[in-house]
């Protein structure tokens, strides 16, 4: 029996490294005690390093077992190092096991990852820092306490720096603090809750929180689904919900009595304000402040920029690709790099002027992997375009084609809800509520083929969608 003692910071890194080492020196689970942190000697377990794994190993694993291992391992759960080291230990006889939702392990490493990624979004949405610095520090100064429910201050941390770049901050757990100090993210142990001034800034955050309080749609058991009692004590705000929640009654029966019973005058005058509201281009206005500051999915994280649609918003036609590419993400526009220089040629070659159609993507952020100085494209997933779905049928409820296109699989999920079996659908008309929706393939798929005569093929079935678009649209 063999126990091996995984650091408090990087302790992903460090388990998989002896992981890797494990299985190259064909060790199976049962002989192994994990740990994290210093404890006492195992009973079992004699204290010694696992060789690395030799230069050259390779082990072959599904990626959603690697992504689910990652969240995993913050979890409290003693037993995670272990169940995760025995399931990579399985899928080298089964390499399609972490497929079987039924199967126990897998459901509780699920399970597990779960619970951390729900406890990193808790914590994103209820540290609340307060002001430390004096009035001459050439950086802002702010310190907060938090107490999650798992080890997840190391792999939320990044979030933070990434959010709060322009201030020193520090956060305190009982298990694990980190420090940003001149751009510099480190750790060091946690500790108990450190005396924290007061901020001056609590009692407008609460006079705030009190006036966007609606009595008449408390639902007590909804609220603290999303915010559980247990993190209301370091919430300044949260000092206010019961008495919120006492005279919500009251509150609401006021507001009732005294709702008039028509409206106003003036509420027409709002309404056609509200209206050419609505009616600015995308890439001016509200509109496009809050698309810049869309959090709906991870995807902003690491893109320059949200790329909106362009386009007149009485067109005719609309066109829906699947994301910005490197090309679009620097310069905020869609289908201006290669792909859009292919689409604009076959549309000017079928009489089809770019600047009088809506053009626009099903995902509004470049979705990449870095290798070296390149930006290599990634198809978003079912996730992503599901959440920006919402900008998309905001889209296209502004500019109402007569007709919209979708352009390749991920467009057709977000204009239907289901993006598979392109090729079949390919050149059919479909409805997307009340729009009517004609399918074909992205012109980025005509880049990808190699072979000169395939190439040309499928350039000319492209034309001749465009084509009959073009005829759709007349008719």
């Amino acid at each position: 029996m063999q126990r091996v003692t995984l650091p408090e910071v990087g302790t992903f890194d460090a388990w998989r490294e002896a992981a890797r080492g494990a299985l190259a020196a064909d060790m199976p689970p049962e002989e192994i005690v994990w740990q994290r942190g210093q404890s006492g000697a195992d009973l079992f377990g004699e204290e010694a390093p696992v060789p690395p794994a030799p230069e050259g190993a390779r082990f072959t694993v599904p990626k959603s077992f690697l992504q689910t291992v990652r969240l995993a391992l913050w979890h409290r759960d003693p037993e995670r190092f272990a169940r995760a080291y025995a399931m990579l230990w399985a899928l080298q006889a089964q390499p399609r096991l972490f497929e079987d939702r039924g199967d126990a392990r897998v459901a509780k490493l699920n399970a597990l990852a779960k619970e951390v990624g729900r406890d990193k979004h808790k914590m994103t949405a209820f540290v609340r820092f307060r002001d430390i610095g004096a009035s001459g520090d050439a950086r802002r100064r702010f310190a907060a306490w938090f107490e999650p429910s798992h080890y997840i201050m190391e792999p939320t941390a990044p979030f933070f720096a990434k959010r709060f770049g322009d201030m020193d901050w520090t956060i305190v757990t009982p298990d694990l603090t980190a420090q940003f100090e001149a751009g510099k993210l480190s750790f060091a142990p946690g500790q108990a809750k450190p005396p924290l001034p007061e901020d001056a800034t609590e009692e407008l955050w609460g006079t705030y929180f009190r006036n966007i309080f609606n009595p008449a749609r408390v639902k007590l058991k909804a609220m603290q689904a999303e915010m559980p009692k247990k993190y209301w004590k370091n919430m300044p705000e949260a000092a206010h919900i019961p008495g919120m929640i006492a005279g919500a009654r009251a509150r609401a029966a006021e507001m009732q009595a005294a709702a008039p019973s028509l409206p106003p005058l003036r509420a027409e005058r709002i309404t056609a304000r509200f209206a050419e509201t609505r009616a600015e281009m995308p890439g001016e206005g509200k509109m496009a402040e809050a698309l810049a500051g869309c959090r709906r999915c991870p995807l902003w994280e690491n893109a320059t920029q949200a790329v909106p649609g362009e386009g007149p918003l009485d067109a005719q036609l609309m066109f829906v690709g699947e994301q910005p590419g490197d090309r679009e993400d620097l310069e905020g526009r869609p289908f201006v790099g290669p792909a859009g220089q292919v689409f604009d040629r076959v549309l000017q070659e079928v009489g089809i002027a770019r600047d009088e159609v809506y053009v626009t993507n099903a995902v509004k952020h470049f979705k990449f992997r870095p290798q070296g100085k390149r930006r290599l494209h990634q198809a978003p997933n079912n996730h992503e375009i599901d959440h920006c779905r919402w900008w998309l049928d905001l889209e296209r409820e502004r500019v109402r084609p007569k007709l919209t296109v979708a352009l390749g699989a991920s467009a057709l999920r977000g204009l239907t809800g289901n993006g598979t079996g392109l090729l079949k659908r390919r050149g059919k008309l479909e409805m997307a509520g009340e729009q009517a929706v004609f399918v074909t393939v992205h012109p980025s798929y005509l880049l990808r083929l190699r072979d000169p005569q395939q190439r040309a093929d499928e350039e000319a079935a492209f034309r001749a969608d465009l084509a009959e678009v073009a005829r759709l649209v007349a008719a």
